[in-house]
């Protein structure tokens, strides 16, 4: 869980970070900075969603999982514990569950933060949840900036989120063949890209509805093993 811990550890810094120069941003050049960055966000997820070939997977997987993410309402449990928070700990600052609710998102549906939680529980390596860590910093930098105190508490989310990971890493060892981590890194950037429209063009996408479309093309392997 080591990898883990320094990761909501490196959100949190680079939150604190960002508010202290919240103040001293004029808001012209704070927009200008968002916007490259979401250019960024755009181009790491093109990249990601080019790691697999296999598009009927990618469009199921999409497709269903928005579905079940629809029914279980995940985005709008979200966006409501984000009000909770914003409530109890940032009194009136409107922007408090946004940048909650864009944060989490964003730290969550990458493909480096599947791989590296599946790496630190399967061999305890915490490398690439180190390299997610000082990436997620630079961001929570930028974002808490701009968007306030709620983006320092996506560090918890982060950390239930890839913790589980971890801990079920163990138990989904024999069906992580490479096209399977590969399709998933696919949606995963498929789901960034749709985080880098959000910020562009305030698209207004439902991304955490979409979360459980990560997770298909692993459900799609181990139903094709049980039948085989």
């Amino acid at each position: 869980m080591l990898g883990n811990i320094v990761n909501a550890g490196a959100i949190i810094v680079g939150g604190l970070v960002g508010l202290l120069c919240r103040g001293g941003i004029p808001e012209k050049y704070n927009k200008t900075v968002v916007h490259a960055i979401s250019l960024a966000v755009l181009v790491i997820g093109i990249r990601g969603a080019m790691k697999s070939d296999a598009l009927l997977v990618i469009i199921l997987s999409l497709a269903l999982g928005s579905l079940l993410g629809e029914m279980l309402k995940i985005e709008d449990r979200l966006v409501t514990l984000g009000k909770l928070l914003e409530k109890r700990f940032a009194g009136d600052d409107e922007g408090f569950y946004k940048g909650f609710v864009t944060a989490t998102l964003l730290f969550c549906v990458g493909s480096m933060g599947i791989v590296g939680a599946l790496e630190s529980g399967l061999a305890g390596d915490h490398q690439t949840l180190f390299a997610k860590s000082a990436l997620d910093g630079i961001f929570s930098i930028i974002l808490s900036s701009s968007m306030g105190l709620g983006v320092l508490f996506s560090a918890f989310p982060v950390l239930i989120y890839q913790g589980s990971i971890t801990l079920a890493a163990v138990f989904i060892k024999p069906y992580l063949q490479p096209e399977v981590v590969a399709q998933m890194s696919a949606v995963g950037g498929v789901l960034i890209m749709a985080i880098g429209f959000n910020f562009v063009a305030d698209a207004k996408i439902r991304i955490g509805s979409m979360i459980p479309a990560v997770f298909l093309p692993l459900l799609w392997y181990v139903i094709l093993e049980l039948m085989g």
